[in-house]
């Protein structure tokens, strides 16, 4: 894909999810939901895009196994495409919580947000590393089950079964395809470092640095507040 495909194929991704985003004003929302009608818009939406990228990246490599035996220069205009519309999410929710959020309370996306773009901008103008932001794009299939778990928590079903399916299903995932994918990445780039340029190999390092201390926090708090409650915890919900 030349620069000005990849600047309109970003820019319609941003179009998109702020469609879908509106799109969800008409549908009806779950009472409990109703006095943060903006967070449930934004999960919404979010969970939208992990299913349609955590499709996306698998077909990828289905369609295009090429792509997995060299990631730094082996890439379809398919995979291409699938990075410029997650950057094109990533620039809109971005976008969304700095106008409808307190910047206290959403630093952390934001900061992982601009993470992800800087890293993903420079794989789709260089057309390099295409294969390695696909394979970082693996980890929205877990997304899919942690979205789905705000929605259902957001829509009071946190004592019901699916919650407590999709808690497990989501823990599962969450091993799979968020550790082990940023292990696995993060043991690529180290045998990799003689074919990747002093700076990509930085941005890329502290990338993964930051994205790995940030999903381990995450995945703590996850197993304290669906597996790990405390006895005054578990009353409370009694």
């Amino acid at each position: 894909m030349e620069l000005n495909s990849v600047i309109l194929t970003t820019g319609c991704s941003v179009g998109f999810f702020k469609l879908v985003n509106t799109g969800l004003k008409a549908l009806p929302i779950p009472d409990s939901a109703c006095r943060n009608a903006w967070k449930w818009r934004n999960i919404s939406t979010s969970f939208v895009h992990s299913i349609i990228t955590g499709i996306w990246a698998v077909l990828c490599f289905y369609l295009h196994p090429q792509m997995a035996e060299d990631l730094i220069s082996t890439h379809s205009v398919f995979s291409h495409a699938l990075v410029c519309v997650s950057i094109g999410y990533f620039i809109y929710d971005f976008c969304d919580m700095v106008f409808n959020q307190k910047i206290t309370q959403s630093w952390e996306l934001l900061f992982h947000h601009t993470v992800v773009i800087t890293c993903f901008g420079i794989s789709v103008l260089t057309r390099r590393y295409v294969g390695f932001a696909v394979v970082a794009l693996l980890v929205e299939i877990n997304s899919v089950f942690l979205h789905l778990r705000q929605v259902l928590r957001m829509a009071g079903q946190a004592k019901t079964t699916s919650y407590r399916v999709n808690s497990m299903i989501n823990l599962g995932t969450y091993v799979v395809f968020r550790i082990n994918t940023l292990a696995w990445m993060t043991r690529w780039l180290v045998l990799n470092r003689d074919r990747v340029p002093l700076f990509s190999y930085t941005v890329g390092s502290v990338g993964l640095a930051i994205m790995t201390a940030m999903n381990i926090v995450l995945f703590y708090r996850l197993l304290r507040s669906d597996f790990l409650k405390t006895g005054r915890e578990a009353k409370k919900e009694i």
